[in-house]
This record gives structure tokens, C-alpha cells and sequence, in this order.
């Protein structure tokens, strides 16, 4: 079968592998019918996140058909159409339980405390063999497959299998409650969802940062009042559109990959000068960098554009490298920090929900969809951020 793999930084290929096969009683095969690129994969094929297996399959976000099950699954049938969380979990230990699956017990094969097992990452990950490709072994896919309605689209389902649980989560973590002032940094897929899942939380007034014009359009058109930081100052900016008060609760959907510069201009300066030197889906020249070595300008934002007693939701992604925070400002202003992985099986049901019953249309976010032949050039596309590529779906071969 035809799967997206990486080689190595840089390096990402369309390959035959062999067809995935029932290893445990809890396993079942899926037939891919959607995929998608996700940010979370260009850090793999940029190096940012380290001990990438070479051969491993990418892609953590999938909706597809259940050809095949193992004898301990009891709640599908073969030809269920299902949507897979990015996560992994047993749904039988004491975290699962409690709703954490992302801190599962059991699923990540490095033991307990090693960390949230998921599709195509790295070996602190599982790893796992990715989504991207035209089938996938899932496993305990008692608790790793949620079954679909009819009413609800491969394009609405694909955005429920990782950004839009990870984007309503982040909102829960930052506990907006009805009438708070709201700041989400970054708007990529992750951040338009968080805007929408702040509006479902009943937030006031929302401001969106980013500098990438398609995405603050689209922030835009769900109500957010948009800061484009390479024009002025966003905590700034926030400070004087809040009579000098700040927001309730700031999200950051960006991780660590959000630029570096205490300045917009300056900022947006560096990062087209990183971008001509670097070609895309080609090993970055970054070899003596490491992550964490200076605390992302997101972070260093929404930790100064937060009120007094504020609260702070990280749902960006960062690696275990990262040891910088500015934890000065945020203890002298009572802040609340609450971050991590997003527990994909406890919120996705209930997002279902939504789109089944026309809350939330999640397809505005979908703006490309591409044949998985055509992967490693939609992943170049991607990286770029070109005009009107802000989610790209990949569709396997019949």
C-alpha cells in the first residue's frame, strides 16, 4: 500500500509498505478514507522534535472503514465508518478513567511515565505507524475508533480526530466562563477552532494574533478582533483595546515553532529571511539550535497580555527540550497555568454532537484536499503557508 514516510529531516517520500496486520485481540485494520497534514508534522520533518524513527509512517488525524477486528473488540462491525483520535489510550487504566487518555497507563509501549502515545511521532511516542497512508492498525480500537452517523461528512470528521478536540480543550483548560475577554495566539487550524470553541464557552470578546493574512481573515469572520503582530504590537495593542487591563484568559495554539522577536516588525524581518534560506521539506540550517533555548514570543505575549489572577492555556506543542518560561511575570500577576496534550477521546463524542446537529460547521477550516499521490508536494504548499492553505486533507486512492 502507498503510505507518506520519513527518512529523515527533510526528507519525507510516498512509498509502498507493506499492508498492516491484527496484532493483539484489541487491534483493528481501517481503510483510510481521509487523512490531513497537521503542524504537529512539519516540526517532525524540521527537526524540531528529535529520535524520529527513519521508515515510520506519518500522520495522526484519520477517518475511514473498519475492514478488519480482533476478537476483543466488541462495540464495532466490519464497515463501521469511524473517526480515529490522534491519541492513543486503553480506556481500562486508572488516567483513562479519569478521562486522561492522553496520560495513559498502558498504551505507550516505553511504559507509564514516558509520555502520550500517538500516530506517527517519534519513539518517545511508541512509535506508532501513522494515518497517512491507505490503511492503519489501530490499536485497543475498542476505545480508539469512535463510530460515525451518516449526517456527519469525511470532510466535517477529519477535523474531529485532532484539532478541534485539541482546540476545545485548550478552551476548557483556559476556563472561560460567559463574558470573558479572550486572547488566542496563533491562528492556524488549532487557533480558528480555538476562536470557535471560545465563542461555544460563551467568551465576549476574543482577539486573535497572528500575522498571516488568510488566517486573520478567517479569524475575522468568526468575530475576532484580529492583531496582525507584524504591524504593531500585540500586547500592546491588547492593553489599550482593554482599558489597560488585559484579557481573562490567553491561549497558546502556536508552540514552539511561534517566532522569537520581542518586536513584530523585527520578527516577521527574521522569519522571511529564515524562509529564503531554507528550503521547504529540506533539512534546516539550524544544526547548533535547540529548542527551549529562549521562550516562545506566544508564550512571553500571552503571559504580559493576561489581567492580574488571568489564566494561561498552552495546547501548542513543545518538546521535552523546552526549559524556558517566563515564570518571574507570571507568579508576581497570580496567574493560572494550565497545559498538555489533549485528551482526544473524551471530548470527541460530544463534538460529533455538534456537527450532527448543526452547532458548528468544522469544514470552514478545510481549505485544501489533495490525493495522497500528491502528499509531499501539499506538504511543501503547507509549510509555506501559501494564501488558502490553512488544513489540507489527504485523500488515499479508492
Amino acid at each position: 500500500m502507498k503510505a507518506v514516510v520519513w527518512h529523515g529531516v527533510g526528507d519525507i517520500r510516498l512509498d509502498n509498505v507493506p499492508e498492516p496486520k491484527i496484532k493483539e485481540p484489541t487491534d483493528a485494520v481501517v481503510r483510510l478514507t481521509a487523512s490531513a497534514i497537521c503542524g504537529t508534522d512539519l516540526h517532525f520533518i524540521r527537526g524540531t522534535m528529535s529520535d524520529f524513527e527513519p521508515g515510520t509512517i506519518l500522520g495522526h488525524e484519520g477517518v475511514g472503514v473498519v475492514e478488519e477486528l480482533g476478537s476483543d473488540v466488541r462495540n464495532l462491525d466490519v464497515g463501521d465508518r469511524v473517526v480515529i483520535p490522534s491519541t492513543i489510550a486503553c480506556g481500562y487504566c486508572v488516567y483513562c478513567r479519569a478521562g486522561y487518555y492522553a496520560q495513559c497507563d498502558n498504551a505507550n509501549p516505553n511504559g507509564p511515565t514516558a509520555g502520550t502515545a500517538f500516530f506517527g511521532g517519534p519513539k518517545d511516542s511508541g512509535p506508532f505507524q501513522g494515518l497517512q497512508a491507505e490503511r492503519a492498525r489501530i490499536p485497543f480500537a475498542n476505545v480508539g475508533l469512535v463510530k460515525l452517523p451518516d449526517t456527519v461528512s469525511d470532510d466535517q470528521a477529519i477535523l474531529l480526530s485532532d484539532i478541534f478536540p485539541t482546540a476545545y480543550f485548550g478552551a476548557e483548560l483556559a476556563e472561560i466562563k460567559p463574558g470573558d475577554t479572550v486572547a488566542v495566539f496563533g491562528c492556524g487550524p488549532v487557533g480558528q477552532f480555538t476562536i470557535t470553541s471560545a465563542k461555544l464557552f460563551g467568551a465576549g470578546r476574543i482577539f486573535a494574533i497572528d500575522q498571516v493574512a488568510d488566517r486573520l481573515e478567517l479569524a475575522r469572520k468568526q468575530g475576532a478582533e484580529v492583531i496582525d503582530f507584524s504591524r504593531e504590537d500585540p500586547v500592546q495593542t491588547i492593553g489599550r483595546l482593554t482599558g489597560k487591563i488585559g484579557v481573562d484568559r490567553a491561549i497558546d495554539a502556536v508552540g514552539v515553532e511561534a517566532e522569537t522577536s520581542s518586536d513584530g516588525a523585527e520578527m516577521k524581518a527574521q522569519f522571511e529571511q529564515e524562509r529564503s534560506r531554507i528550503a521547504p521539506i529540506q533539512k534546516p540550517d539550524h544544526e547548533n539550535w535547540q529548542p527551549g533555548q529562549a521562550p516562545s514570543q506566544a508564550l512571553r505575549w500571552a503571559v504580559e497580555a493576561l489581567c492580574k489572577a488571568g489564566t494561561l492555556s498552552i495546547i501548542g506543542v513543545y518538546p521535552l527540550t523546552a526549559e524556558n518560561f517566563p515564570i518571574g511575570t507570571a507568579m508576581n500577576k497570580n496567574l493560572t497555568l494550565k497545559m498538555g496534550n489533549c485528551n482526544h477521546r473524551k471530548y470527541i463524542p460530544r463534538l460529533i454532537d455538534f456537527v450532527r446537529t448543526g452547532v458548528v460547521d468544522p469544514t470552514q477550516i478545510l481549505t485544501e484536499t489533495e490525493p495522497l499521490g500528491s502528499a509531499v508536494e501539499a506538504y511543501r504548499e503547507f509549510d509555506l503557508r501559501h494564501r488558502g492553505w490553512t488544513k489540507v486533507k489527504l485523500e488515499p486512492a479508492a
